[in-house]
């Protein structure tokens, strides 16, 4: 295996970074929906692991809390997020996703996917395998502790 030098890993980071900015800003455009990034990315989190509490969704997005809360607001007046009581806890809420919201996330999920498979089919199949192995490796990437 070749050793990279120091330069060359910061280049490629450049590069990476300016790659991943890009493709996710093109998918908000592509997205639709309505609602600004902090709310589509809070309400994506409730589907994928709701219902959660405030502070498990801060946590989760790595906010503060009382950002949280004001996100909640804003997508409960929406009608896209409901509160119950924790069955737990009776003091403290659940936060869950509504019909209307799964509905919301569904269709932007829709829409992203779409975009992407229309410009893979663009590529030829030596060119998606490399990426599938890059998909792979940003995955595993991201849920390792940069410690």
């Amino acid at each position: 295996m070749a050793t990279i030098s120091h330069g060359a890993r910061a280049q490629l980071a450049g590069r990476l970074r300016l790659a991943v900015s890009r493709t996710a800003r093109r998918l908000r455009q592509e997205a639709g929906g309505g609602l600004p990034l902090s709310q589509t990315s809070a309400l994506s989190t409730l589907d994928r692991h709701g219902p959660l509490s405030p502070s498990a969704l801060a946590s989760l997005e790595r906010i503060q809390r009382p950002t949280a809360t004001r996100l909640l607001a804003r997508l409960e007046a929406d009608g896209l997020v409901e509160r119950t009581p924790d069955p737990a806890d009776g003091r403290c809420t659940r936060i869950s996703v509504s019909a209307d919201g799964r509905a919301l996330v569904r269709a932007v999920r829709t829409r992203k996917d779409e975009y992407l498979a229309k410009r893979l089919r663009s590529l030829d199949d030596d060119d998606l395998a490399t990426l599938e192995r890059a998909a792979t490796i940003l995955e595993r990437m991201l849920e390792e502790d940069p410690a």
